[in-house]
Parts: C-alpha cells; sequence; structure tokens
C-alpha cells in the first residue's frame, strides 16, 4: 500500500528539512511539496531533497489563499500518478506519528481499513519559552493541554481542529486547511493504529511575523476571500501593522518558570524520534536542530512585554468588537441590498406583464363589439382594470427603487469602503 503526503510551504526554512526527513523514515513513499514563491531558501532546501529522495516539488507563485485548489490538486496527482492508498494533506510545521511509538505512520495506516473512507487526527500543540528564531524542536517539548478557560486568558482562540487523512481518490476535494475532505467518513480507524499530528505554531518571533504578514497579504490579494472578522490571524494581522505583535505573541508562550503549570505536560518524544533518524542530507537537517543562535527571550523581557499588552488588551478588544459590529451592520445592509434587488428585477418585469395583458384585453373587447352591449361593458372594465395593475406595479417598482437608494446613501453603505480597510487592511 502507498502512502503519499502532501504540502504546501512558503518561507518554512527553519524547519522544513526536518519535516521531510521525519515523514520519510515514517515509511511515506512520496512527499507531493507545492512551494508559494519561497524566498528564504525553503525552495533550494526541497530541491536537494527531490534530487535524493521521493520529493516531487511543484511551484505556484500566486498568494491569493489558494491552499484548498492547490492540495486537492495534489491530493488527486497522488492516487492518478502514484497510486496512493492511503493520503496525508500537512504542513510544513506539523509531524504526523503513530500514538504506538513501535509503529511508524505506514504500519498504522497497514492496519487501517480503507474501507472507512477518510479519518481525523487530532493536532496537539508543542509549546514552550520563545526565542527570536530557529525551528524550537528543543524548546518546545510541552503538550499544549490547558483547558478553553487557560487558553483564552493566554491569548489563544481553541485548540487545533483535527486534520483529515484519506484514501485515495481521483476526484477527493480537500478544504482550505486540510481539516475536511469530501470523502465520508464510514468509521473509526483501529485503536492501535492511532495516529496524531504535533504541531508547532509559534517556533520564533520572527517566523510568526513573517508568516503573519504572508497570510495578511495574502487575503489582500484575494478579494473574493473574506475571512471572519474573529479570524485570529487577520487580528494579528493587525497587530503587526500597529508593530504591538510581539506582545501578544508574549501572552501565548510560556516562560521556563510556568512549563509545570496545569496542561503543559512535557513530551520530547518528537526531539528523540528525529535525533535517531539517519538522514539523507545531515548538514541540513542538523541546521535545523541547532538551537546555538535562537536567542530566546529571558523571563524578565517576556514579563515586560506581557506587561505592554496587558495595557494594550483594552483598547485590542475595542477595537475588535467595533469591527466584529461594522462587519455585521455592513453584511445586514448588504443582504438587504441583495434582497432589493432580487425585488427590482421581479418588479421590472411586471409592467411590461401588465402591458401585454392589457393589449390581450383591448383585442378582446374590441372583438366584443360584435357580441353586444353587455358584453363590450364587461370587457372596457376588464382594460381599465389591466391597466390600473399596470399602474400599480409601476408605482411599487419605484417605491422599491427608492428604497434601494436610501440603502446605498444609508451611513452604514458609504462607510463600505471604510470598513473593508479596517476588516482588511491595505497594504502597509
Amino acid at each position: 500500500m502507498t502512502v503519499v503526503m502532501t504540502m504546501m510551504v512558503r518561507d518554512e526554512a527553519d524547519i522544513i528539512a526536518a519535516t521531510i526527513e521525519h515523514h520519510l523514515a515514517q515509511g511515506i513513499d512520496r512527499i507531493l511539496v507545492t512551494d508559494n514563491a519561497s524566498v528564504d531558501g525553503t525552495r533550494e532546501i526541497l530541491a536537494e531533497y527531490a534530487a535524493v529522495a521521493p520529493v516531487t516539488v511543484f511551484d505556484d507563485p500566486e498568494h491569493r489563499k489558494q491552499q484548498a485548489k492547490v492540495v486537492t490538486r495534489m491530493a488527486r496527482l497522488a492516487f492518478e500518478e502514484h497510486g496512493a492508498g492511503w493520503v496525508i494533506n500537512g504542513d510544513a510545521d506539523e509531524f504526523v506519528r503513530a500514538v504506538d511509538p513501535a509503529l511508524t505512520v505506514a504500519e498504522a495506516l497497514a492496519r487501517t481499513p480503507r474501507e472507512i473512507g477518510a479519518f481525523t487526527v487530532p493536532v496537539v500543540n508543542l509549546v514552550g519559552p520563545i526565542a527570536r528564531q530557529g525551528s524550537g524542536l528543543r524548546r518546545l517539548v510541552r503538550r499544549d493541554e490547558r483547558t478553553l478557560e487557560a487558553l483564552r486568558a493566554a491569548g489563544v482562540h481553541a485548540h487545533p481542529t483535527p486534520n483529515a487523512i484519506h484514501i485515495g481518490s481521483a476526484d477527493v476535494e480537500v478544504a482550505h486547511g486540510n481539516h475536511f475532505v469530501s470523502i465520508e467518513q464510514q468509521g473509526e480507524p483501529p485503536a492501535d493504529a492511532a495516529l496524531e499530528v504535533l504541531h508547532l505554531p509559534w517556533r520564533s518571533s520572527s517566523q510568526v511575523e513573517r508568516k503573519t504578514e504572508n497570510m495578511g497579504r495574502a487575503y489582500e490579494q484575494n478579494p473574493d476571500l473574506r475571512p471572519s472578522a474573529n479570524h485570529h490571524g487577520m487580528r494579528d494581522w493587525r497587530r503587526m501593522r500597529a508593530n504591538q505583535l510581539l506582545p501578544f505573541l508574549a501572552r501565548r508562550m510560556p516562560t521556563a518558570d510556568e512549563l509545570r503549570a496545569p496542561g503543559l505536560r512535557e513530551d520530547t518524544s518528537l526531539l528523540e524520534q528525529l535525533e535517531r533518524l539517519e538522514p539523507l542530507l545531515p548538514a541540513r537537517f542538523t541546521a535545523v536542530l541547532d538551537d546555538a543562535d535562537d536567542a530566546p527571550f529571558s523571563t524578565g523581557e517576556i514579563q515586560e512585554l506581557r506587561a505592554l499588552a496587558e495595557l494594550l488588551a483594552p483598547l485590542d478588544q475595542v477595537a475588535q468588537d467595533d469591527i466584529v459590529a461594522l462587519r455585521d451592520e455592513l453584511d445586514a445592509r448588504n443582504t438587504e441590498l441583495y434582497r432589493l434587488r432580487l425585488e427590482r428585477e421581479t418588479l421590472d418585469g411586471i409592467p411590461g406583464l401588465a402591458a401585454r395583458i392589457a393589449a390581450e384585453r383591448e383585442e378582446a373587447w374590441l372583438a366584443g363589439l360584435e357580441a353586444g352591449a353587455p358584453a363590450r361593458r364587461a370587457l372596457e372594465g376588464q382594460l381599465a382594470d389591466a391597466r390600473e395593475q399596470a399602474t400599480r406595479a409601476a408605482a411599487a417598482r419605484d417605491a422599491a427603487e427608492s428604497r434601494l437608494r436610501l440603502v446605498r446613501e444609508h451611513p452604514a453603505f458609504r462607510a463600505a469602503s471604510a470598513v473593508k480597510r479596517v476588516v482588511r487592511p491595505g497594504r502597509a
């Protein structure tokens, strides 16, 4: 059985070598990677792996949040060109592995009946002291199992959404984020073949800033996508543009003194697995694990940044609430505008219909002249009714157009462009 992994990556040079080495060691038969115009050396690292390992690299230079389309294309190629029995759609900062350390991912999937079609795998964040750079693989060795209340107190919205793994298919659709696929799940994998994903979302301050800017500008360049006003990434993008992202990042990551807090369970197993590997590209792999130049923030620096975040938090929340309220009002106005447009289109057709009815009745009236006076008087009444209906329809259309003008002249609608700049900021 062939297992294929797909990834769409951009500027992941600090970790991509470890990701590839790990998954090849886990029995993945082929890795399909689309590079999204990286500028930090990621593309060059991928080319080196493609020369020595079953890694196929594609290029997609567009930055328009097109992940779903790109990953769907690779997932289908995994089946059509590589005969994939199972397909894993991952990210550069995700490490898939079997819960049973005696199994590889490929061995666990071999025990999983393909009849279930697809299944989801829990994603666990690995956290630890934050540094200015580096992969974090030696620092981030605590499983984040904090309660939702504790997470939100630290400024984290929620735990990650599980990822979907699916059988090979020529017509599969993969949703943005790799959390959902079009293949229906028909059961659960065996307990002894359970998988999990270890995720390193906040490896360093420089990586978070880079990722946040890449995401924000990509949304700007794709007007067809409108993220929720509560989108945590776009909130970080607004903070970054105000030069205040780092204080809020400091709230999320525990200091060295806080690592023994409830919900932060030590787990060095991923690091230990990586250290046991015999890498295909030792120099690239060793550089990822080397933390000599990470430059961690001291506890004092973290506390100073958190104090600043506490000062900014009320203003940040008021701004967020205003953005949500403006978005809700704009959505309501757009809904009303859409309804009025449909109403106007309907009314536009009524006068013509009424006119045709009147004409038909007038013809009948003329023909009825020969039928005598009683019939003539009845047809005259019908003709008058038809003309009155046409007049009322025209008046209704005029009223709808008047309401449409009121909507367009409403301050909230006239401020739509300003709202969009707040919700989806323009370039700095």
